[in-house]
């Protein structure tokens, strides 16, 4: 039987790891961290999953997630609009999620490493060599789940690497009175901040700002005050809500440039690649997809019914085919948030054209599978 390592261990590596064990394929998963652990992510789910996940018993049901159904929309200015959200999607955090489904794949028999980092992959005679500080796997297949940005992207010498990004996320959890059915984007001066429920009474509140607002202020609290502040419905949020952690979560240059899905033979998955902008509140959902496709593109190619090339092409095309457009629908619907003038033109969108929302909403949105 083919061994397959998975390097990283996010929501796509996870699922990619343990649909691929259920088939009884060897697997090992590899993340640098120790679970449980916070991710930077606005944790909202679209409902599309939901088929799948429940197929696997991967669905979180335990947590009680909260469903929601509706969006908020308000400018940097405070003016405000809700649409009634097509599908809708549910609420968990990834400090819960990816921890439940790491002791499902525990269970399926993934062999899981955690606090260890790979540091190269080399592919060389229908083999990869994966390395560690203090081991080298050798592999028939490697499933690329390392996140936004990576060292492991610049050994690969992936191109989107060399184009600098000027985006910084920041994420809280927070206890505050927001409505459990509810989805909220609040825009500022060049960033737009997400807010949503968990489980357990939690509400996620993340942002993506410009590196320049950090910079010129010279750290988040004052940035903070001083731009998020502007919009009423932030400072209210910020003001009035109980922060649970010390320090947010960060994460520095998240790129969304075109990234491409098959790298060296490395089959890439999940924000590794490619991602949608965060306002578009798909990410986990594009993640869980696309672990779906590359599992059975790879247990194919285990149990010798494709070759490699064969299973390369067939997930890039399938890749493509599923998320493309919804990456680049999310470039561009970006470009209505982050300054007072789009952002009144995407409320007023939200109020008086419901229809053109819709279909604006609906375009980085995939069917159920």
């Amino acid at each position: 039987m083919k061994k397959v390592i998975v390097v990283g261990g996010g929501l796509a590596g996870l699922i990619s790891a343990y649909s691929l064990a259920r088939k009884n394929v060897e697997v090992i998963l590899v993340e640098k961290k120790q679970y449980p652990f916070h991710r930077v992510c606005g944790e909202y789910i679209s409902n599309e999953t939901i088929p799948f996940l429940k197929s696997l018993d991967l669905f979180p049901a335990q947590f009680h997630p909260p469903h929601i159904t509706q969006l908020q929309l308000t400018s940097v200015s405070g003016r405000e609009a809700t649409i009634e959200l097509d599908l809708g999607g549910f609420g968990i955090s990834r400090f819960a999620f990816d921890h439940f489904i790491y002791q499902k794949c525990v269970d399926a028999g993934v062999k899981c490493y955690e606090n260890t980092e790979v540091e190269s992959i080399r592919f060389e005679n229908e083999q990869f060599a994966v390395k560690t500080k203090d081991l080298t796997w050798i592999a028939d297949v490697v499933i690329g789940s390392f996140g936004k940005r990576s060292k492991l992207d610049v050994h690969l010498q992936r191109g989107f690497v060399k184009k600098r990004s000027p985006y910084v996320g920041v994420k809280y959890h927070i206890r505050t009175e927001h409505p459990a059915h509810r989805i909220s984007l609040h825009n500022f001066k060049d960033g737009y901040c997400g807010i949503s429920n968990v489980e357990e009474g939690k509400s996620t509140l993340c942002y993506l700002t410009h590196r320049n607002n950090v910079k010129r202020h010279g750290n988040l609290p004052e940035m903070e005050r001083t731009v998020l502040f502007r919009n009423p419905y932030l400072k209210k949020i910020f003001t009035e809500s109980e922060f649970l952690w010390e320090r947010p979560e960060v994460i520095n240059e998240i790129s969304f440039a075109t990234k491409a899905p098959v790298e060296n033979h490395v089959l890439m998955c999940g924000d590794a690649a490619g991602m949608i902008t965060p306002l578009c509140g798909n990410g986990m959902a594009i993640a869980i997809h696309a672990s779906k496709i590359l599992s059975e593109c790879v247990s194919d190619f285990c149990y010798e019914r494709i070759s490699r090339q064969q299973m390369e092409t067939t997930y890039q095309q399938q890749w493509n085919h599923h998320f493309a457009k919804r990456l680049w629908a999310g470039r561009q619907i970006q470009q209505l948030f982050g300054s007072e003038w789009t952002s009144n033109l995407a409320v007023d969108m939200a109020r008086y054209a419901k229809p053109l929302a819709h279909v604006l909403v609906k375009s980085t949105h995939g069917q159920p599978f």
